[in-house]
């Protein structure tokens, strides 16, 4: 009989965060172990001590190879660098300039557990000297003393814990007693709170508050029995639902990540269906937002078997799809799943479910929009991301900027730098005002596809100024 897999716990450290990932990548790959040994040529007791925390890889040689058996995309190999001694040191990434950003993000995870608290570090964006952007930790006091890469903070925010338990010492048991009202509810209205305080103020702010409710509620419900244990059991659910998003919106993809596998987990304990389908519809989402080619089809399609026929959250889960078929290529299943959404529209207004209920005319027409850039039709792309900015209400400031620095790119791939360059100032100050990493991560675009028009005025000050919110390498 086989060895018992250890239970990991990613959160704990960067080691046991790449045998946790390359466990799960095993499995979706629908290896064995020891089938994965032989395909890698590496021995099963040295795979299985990888797997298990037990032992880091020593050989980078090594850890490409099986990242390359399991279509990783260097994912693997990145969390490897996190494991050796040298991450305390700048990180250097050699990528082509137009895949700077998508590798760059990758490393802000790294930033994000480096980060234990707000006195030790800062999460930043950072340039190097060969040009390109990552994500990296700085010492808040040796920055605050040097007056350097304020900017920068103000972009990113402080750096956050990825889990709930990081983030405070274990509190009591907490009784429902000390509630106005049922802690349920209390909890409900903190939520709903955060969630409109997201897109006005940004990730940074929320996050710490969603870590500590969903501890707050694992409290509660050691004292709970019956229907209150699964209303709890419910709303932290979709508070780890909320916390994926918010580090979605920060730029730390692999903690996202870890708080969907967790809803998705939950969802299944509290038997709701519909949260289950709209957690499965957010992964297919997260892999996009992660240009994944692999894995955004085969989830969105899996959302909509879970989820009820012709539903609301069946036609969100279209929508996300529409993006996967972009990234791959295929023009013709992205406008026909986009279309399909927007025909449905007037049907799905009606479904009673709490999920997915923004989703509207201009939602789609977005995600059609971010469809269409990717597949190279950027003058198309940025008449509909400039009419979405248009209409949108009071408020949206975050998903504002967003839509800004898609447009400002897509402004340049249709030949107009001057107006590119104009648009992305707009984005920068939403990025700095919220701290999103994903408008961080349009701008990085941007900067490297201006560099043919540096000379331009108006492309100058626009690298200038997103230049000046980045930390640089010393």
């Amino acid at each position: 009989m086989g060895q018992q897999a250890n239970v990991l716990r990613p959160e704990q450290s960067p080691q046991h965060r790449f045998g946790y990932t390359l466990r799960e990548l095993r499995k979706a790959r629908r290896l064995s172990l020891r089938g994965l040994a032989e395909k890698a040529f590496i021995s099963h007791s040295k795979l299985q001590k990888w797997e298990n925390g037990d032992r880091p890889p020593k050989e980078r040689v090594e850890v490409e190879l099986v990242d390359s058996l399991l279509r990783a995309g260097g994912i693997l190999v990145d969390l490897w660098e996190r494991i050796v001694p040298a991450v305390s040191a700048p990180v250097a990434v050699s990528v082509s300039a137009p895949l700077v950003s998508e590798a760059s993000i990758g490393l802000a995870t790294a930033a994000s557990q480096q980060a234990a608290s707000d006195q030790e570090g800062i999460f930043v964006p950072a340039r190097l000297r060969d040009g390109s952007v990552v994500f990296v930790t700085l010492d808040r006091r040796a920055l605050l003393r040097g007056g350097v890469g304020i900017g920068a903070a103000a972009a990113l925010g402080v750096g956050t814990p990825a889990v709930a338990e990081a983030v405070s010492v274990r509190r009591p048991a907490r009784s429902a007693a000390a509630y106005s009202d049922t802690p349920v509810e209390h909890l409900q209205r903190a939520r709903r709170l955060l969630i409109d305080n997201d897109n006005l103020l940004g990730p940074r702010h929320a996050i710490k508050a969603a870590l500590e409710h969903i501890q707050t509620i694992k409290d509660l419900r050691q004292d709970s029995q019956g229907v209150d244990r699964r209303s709890l059991m419910e709303l932290q659910t979709q508070y780890a639902e909320f916390a994926s998003w918010l580090y979605q919106d920060l730029g730390d993809f692999d903690s996202a990540q870890f708080w969907l596998d967790r809803a998705f987990q939950w969802s299944h304990t509290v038997g709701d269906g519909d949260l289950t389908s709209y957690v499965m519809a957010r992964k297919a989402q997260l892999a996009g937002e992660s240009r994944d080619l692999v894995d955004v089809v085969d989830l969105a399609e899996a959302a909509q078997r879970m989820a009820r026929p012709r539903s609301r959250l069946a036609a969100v889960a279209r929508t996300y799809e529409s993006y996967g078929h972009a990234l791959r290529g295929e023009s013709t299943d992205s406008e026909r799943a986009i279309d399909d959404v927007l025909n449905s529209l007037d049907r799905v207004s009606g479904d009673t479910t709490p999920w997915g209920v923004w989703l509207n005319e201009q939602y789609v027409e977005v995600h059609r929009a971010h469809g269409l850039e990717v597949l190279g039709r950027h003058a198309e792309a940025a008449e509909i991301f400039t009419s979405a900015i248009n209409a949108l209400p009071d408020g949206y400031h975050r998903d504002r900027g967003v839509y800004l620095a898609r447009a400002a790119v897509a402004h340049v791939g249709a030949g107009a730098p001057d107006e590119a360059a104009a648009v992305g100032l707009q984005a920068l100050t939403v990025a700095q005002d919220t701290g999103s990493g994903r408008i961080i991560r349009e701008l990085v675009r941007l900067d490297q596809s201006l560099i043919p028009w540096q000379h331009q005025a108006e492309v100058a000050e626009f690298r200038a100024g997103f230049d000046a919110v980045l930390a640089h390498e010393s």
